[in-house]
């Protein structure tokens, strides 16, 4: 399948008015919009602010499969330093008051316009195929809150709820490539924040007060170790102090000092060990610091391993090598990088009360062959610890490739699982 040098025209489009016209998770009412009426164009029925600005897009073919494709509509509070003539130069508002660049750093516009591209591709050619196309741009996935928002607003409630869900995402491959995972393709995380509890007082007078940021630096520095316990090498555990906000003027010794840490890991067992680690640390470090009470914990955010179903994923693997050749399509080591995309397949059931979802998931190649040859290294290894990663404010995808191959992706995909009389 070739997408006509038309459609991709439109496609690029409307990825350049959503690159330049980012917009922060749960604020995402612009872009929004413009995902909707090019769902609507395409033929889908197309349903608005579920979730929060959540869109469905519906496409209805007779009797069959039910099939999903999930894109997400929000960007980053990073600021985009690629040069392009298109770059981002929105600021917003964040949730804590600060004003703050917003850049689509994480690809999430491209993941955007593929998903319009594929769903126009879908319409067009209806004959060749039986069943429902569900197409989704989801809100707040860099907060790890959109997908649950939307379940808890009745996705699959008020619409039918799929058999099969498919997504894909940037990473900095070759563009052209797509990559799969034979196992877990992302991690699963907690994110914590931790308040620990000082006793305010005069820098002149330590002695007299209990220092919170004391005690919070010794709990970032004591973490490392607790790792190491709690997870053999081979577990592949992150842990992240992502801030430790405290203090103000030098004279005072502040009454609090507040930490976020975000645990990742590949398995529900060593998230649960290695977090229940932090917060015995965060605990101890408190009472041995003579803080007056124990740390305040809340969880802000959670993901489950992102785990796609074996028999689907080797299935639109096949599909790829067909479209792409054997040479463009790779493996997928298993990232630390978190998703909340597995709370629309079974690994969200709690949540849905579907069962039997399956979930095929891939990454998209996106550094062009300027790029690619120009980064240092003598292999693919080096080369690809020195481009600009997800979330950079660098991140700079090459659209022509990008956009060509993530179309097609996603459509033969989306073909595969509709073909299957048992998704």
């Amino acid at each position: 399948m070739t997408t006509t040098s038309e459609a991709l025209a439109r496609v690029a489009e409307f990825y350049l008015d959503l690159h330049r016209n980012p917009e922060l998770s749960g604020a995402e009412r612009r872009t929004a919009a413009r995902f909707a009426e090019r769902l609507a164009t395409a033929g889908y029925q197309v349903t608005c602010g579920i979730g929060g600005h959540g869109v469905v897009g519906v496409l209805r073919n007779g009797p069959g499969p039910v099939v999903l494709l999930r894109a997400e509509l929000d960007a980053l509070p990073v600021p985009e330093r690629t040069g392009l003539p298109y770059a981002s130069e929105v600021t917003a508002v964040a949730a804590d008051g600060r004003t703050v660049p917003v850049a689509h750093a994480c690809g999430h516009d491209l993941h955007l316009a593929c998903a319009v591209g594929a769903a126009a591709e879908l319409a067009g050619s209806a004959a060749a195929w039986r069943g429902t196309v569900l197409v989704v741009g989801q809100p707040a996935e860099e907060t790890l809150s959109g997908a649950r928002a939307m379940l808890a607003d009745g996705l699959y409630e008020r619409f039918e709820p799929p058999s099969v869900v498919l997504a894909q995402h940037t990473a900095p491959l070759p563009a052209g490539l797509v990559a799969h995972g034979r196992g877990p393709v992302t991690a699963g995380s907690r994110t914590l924040r931790l308040v620990l509890h000082g006793r305010g007082g005069h820098a002149a007078a330590p002695h007299l007060a209990v220092d919170p940021i004391q005690a919070a630096a010794a709990v970032v520095l004591r973490l490392p170790g607790a790792v190491a316990q709690e997870s053999a090498p081979a577990e592949q555990v992150v842990v992240t102090v992502g801030s430790l906000e405290a203090g103000g003027p030098s004279n005072v010794i502040p009454d609090r000092a507040t930490l976020t840490v975000t645990v990742r890991a590949f398995s529900e067992p060593a998230l649960e060990r290695v977090t229940a680690a932090v917060l015995r640390v965060a605990r101890g470090e408190a009472l041995v610091s003579g803080c007056p009470r124990e740390p305040e914990v809340e969880e802000l955010a959670r993901s489950g391993v992102n785990l796609p179903d074996p028999e689907l994923t080797a299935r639109v693997r096949a599909a790829h090598q067909r479209a792409f050749g054997p040479a463009r399509v790779a493996d997928w080591p298993p990232s630390p990088a978190t998703e909340d995309f597995p709370l629309l397949g079974e690994a969200g059931r709690p949540l849905h009360g579907v069962p039997g979802i399956r979930t095929a998931y891939w990454m998209l190649g996106m550094v062009g062959p300027a790029q690619w040859a120009a980064a240092p290294g003598a292999g693919a290894a080096e080369k690809l610890a020195a481009l600009p990663a997800n979330h950079s404010p660098e991140f700079r995808p090459h659209l022509p490739l990008t956009l060509r191959t993530g179309i097609a992706a996603l459509t033969s995909a989306a073909r595969t699982a509709l073909a299957d009389p048992t998704s």
